[in-house]
């Protein structure tokens, strides 16, 4: 590559130049030199933190055909291509050197192999068209838990998308380059990612059979190309959360696919939790508890502050699935969505009149319209004869969380906020009760974390009732061994004076005729039971698995938040404890562990033993099936 600073000079506008190299980041300037150099871009511009660089960004969105005004000022919608409409697990790859090892079966690429191909795709991919540089912040600015990024991309929709979801980080870096402090502590923590589009037809990526996702984590880098879609290409999000989850290990803390939420308790008492689902178990909804507070619904680091556990949300937006998003269910967002404020939907059906609809918005959907596969009509179906939906399953919204009434006054402390507790959820239809407390940190880790399972459904996820697993709702995006994430887990609160109380949720209980036993707004009541107990205002009943709530403690929530009778019936039905079922669960977990983690901790095992044996001897005293008023009976 020619001298970086004479390349600069002479692909970039002297403005644009200039607000590069104000910039004191060598290893950075390196970067965007070897994007153009690779790319060949017509022009570049360099976008600072101001309002104007940002207007230009969404104006150019529209006149590249990328994003469509929509009838509510500040709304657009974009579309994806057909064949692009979620993240692609088979081509989003590590890039591993000869002889590395994650311990797991992730999917890999040896380095050298993948770097030649992906950047054989990027080369000359940007030809005609304008390189962005732009320059974010994973985490509130300013802070312990930041760390600075750069993304280049061709793509002005992946460059509004993170412009809404993350913080501006242009002075940010402009600090890392003044403070020796911040910069021996930071410049080495620079994530990088570089996306392009590759060749467009209809202004959406063409060549899909060379859609590449490349995670090299050794360079804290990411390569992107021939996709838009956002999880392939916004690289802030669940690409970087995999090259912070190794940042994370070395470095003693934690990043995790979790939701923060400001539980109000009793006198103006606002504890935090974060929480870990996977999809289609309650997360988003959870985290939108009506009454409490939102600081993030999706990814969280954590870190060990004056003896206390803190964290902060490392996004400043939502890119949440649109799909029955209603007003009765999701009032907060709904009305967001409805109201004048930035959003951009994606994959939506758009009607004559500019306005969006989507599958589950609570009323009749339009027979005709643009959705992302062209002028539809109702019945309309693809070449395979598959029916096209007039909105996709998995379209989007993308949103400030500062544009939601129920936004945390705090989400944006540098000190984040304290963790009182942690919360673990799944799909469930006859083993887990709605709510339980762990007996301690490491059991609640491993018994309601590392054993974390979830039902597939039939609407969603093809055959209805087959248990996946996936720890911490994590799997998808560990960069490290699952043996050592585990352990990093477990060891996380030491020297930590009262590390959070960690508790498991299930809203998806059923009887034998498969009907729920949970009603939806009922999950409000669990986490406000989860709220008294860190903060030590109600006891517990213990069972062979945890602590569960007392029949009386229900009964006043119930009738005080949702203004229901909660009867002795219901409570006896949802808080039997199921020895079988977890027993099963155990032995299910257990089984993955031995066959398929061989560094698995030894304390895993030795919990599921003791946790085994203390189910056996339940239902030796009391049965099977056994009634939380027998428990608390003793």
């Amino acid at each position: 590559m020619h001298n970086v600073n004479e390349l600069l000079k002479e692909k970039l506008t002297t403005e644009n130049y200039n607000r590069l190299i104000a910039l004191d980041n060598p290893k950075m300037h390196e970067f965007v030199a070897d994007a153009i150099e690779l790319t060949q871009p017509a022009s570049v511009f360099v976008c600072t933190d101001s309002e104007q660089d940002r207007a230009y960004i969404r104006e150019l969105a529209i006149k590249n055909g990328e994003e469509t005004a929509l009838n509510i000022p500040g709304h657009t919608c974009h579309f994806d291509g057909y064949h692009d409409q979620a993240r692609d697990k088979a081509k989003t790859k590590y890039l591993l050197p000869p002889g590395s090892d994650l311990g797991a079966s992730l999917n890999s690429v040896e380095k050298e192999t993948g770097v030649e191909e992906v950047r054989s795709f990027l080369k000359d991919s940007m030809t005609g068209r304008e390189m962005l540089v732009l320059f974010f912040c994973l985490g509130p600015v300013d802070s312990d838990f930041s760390i600075p990024c750069i993304q280049i991309t061709d793509s002005p929709y992946v460059a509004h998308s993170e412009t809404i979801l993350y913080r501006p980080g242009y002075e940010q870096f402009k600090k890392i380059g003044s403070s020796p402090d911040l910069g021996s502590r930071k410049a080495g923590s620079l994530f990088r990612f570089i996306h392009s589009e590759g060749e467009l037809e209809n202004a959406v990526s063409k060549n899909i059979d060379k859609r590449r996702v490349y995670i090299d984590l050794e360079e804290d880098l990411v390569y992107s190309v021939n996709t838009q879609y956002g999880g392939n290409t916004i690289g802030l999000k669940k690409l970087a959360l995999r090259l912070a989850i190794q940042k994370a290990s070395r470095e003693g803390w934690l990043a995790e696919h979790m939701f923060v939420l400001g539980a109000h308790g009793p006198g103006g008492r606002v504890t935090y939790f974060a929480g870990a689902f996977p999809s289609a178990c309650g997360k988003t909804s959870t985290s939108m508890l009506p009454g409490q507070t939102i600081i993030g619904d999706d990814i969280a680091y954590l870190r060990k502050k004056d003896n206390q556990v803190r964290c902060v949300n490392v996004e400043k937006g939502i890119f949440g699935i649109i799909r029955d998003v209603n007003a009765k269910d999701d009032p907060i967002i709904y009305e967001a969505l409805m109201g004048p404020c930035e959003v951009i939907f994606s994959n939506v059906l758009i009607d004559d009149g500019l306005a969006p609809h989507w599958l589950g918005m609570g009323k009749e959907l339009p027979t005709e319209g643009t959705n992302h596969s062209g002028k539809w009509h109702k019945g309309k179906t693809d070449a395979d004869g598959n029916e096209i939906t007039p909105s996709h399953k998995n379209a989007r919204y993308c949103l400030n969380i500062p544009d939601l009434s129920n936004c945390d006054p705090l989400l944006d402390d540098p000190q984040g906020v304290p963790v009182g507790g942690i919360v673990y959820g799944g799909r469930d239809s006859d083993t887990w009760v709605p709510v339980e407390q762990a007996f301690s940190w490491a059991e609640g880790i491993i018994i309601k974390g590392a054993a974390l399972e979830s039902e597939t459904t039939a609407a969603t996820l093809g055959k209805e009732g087959v248990r996946t697993f996936n720890l911490m709702s994590n799997l998808d995006f560990l960069s490290i061994p699952l043996g050592r994430y585990i352990r990093n887990n477990i060891d996380f609160v030491t020297g930590v004076k009262n590390p959070p109380f960690v508790f498991s949720v299930n809203y998806f209980l059923k009887d034998k005729d498969g009907k729920y036993l949970n009603g939806m707004a009922d999950k409000k009541v669990w986490i406000l039971w989860a709220e008294l107990r860190v903060n030590g205002d109600v006891d517990g009943i213990e069972t062979p698995t945890g602590l569960i709530p007392k029949y009386d403690d229900l009964q006043k929530l119930f009738k005080e938040h949702l203004d229901t009778q909660y009867t002795e019936a219901d409570y006896v039905r949802q808080f039997t404890i199921r020895i079988p079922e977890n027993l099963a669960k155990l032995d299910r977990v257990e089984k993955i562990y031995k066959e398929k983690v061989s560094d698995t901790p030894q304390i895993v095992f030795d919990t599921f033993a003791e946790v085994r044996k203390r189910l056996k001897a339940a239902g030796d005293k009391h049965g099977d099936y056994i009634s939380p008023f027998d428990l608390a009976a003793g």
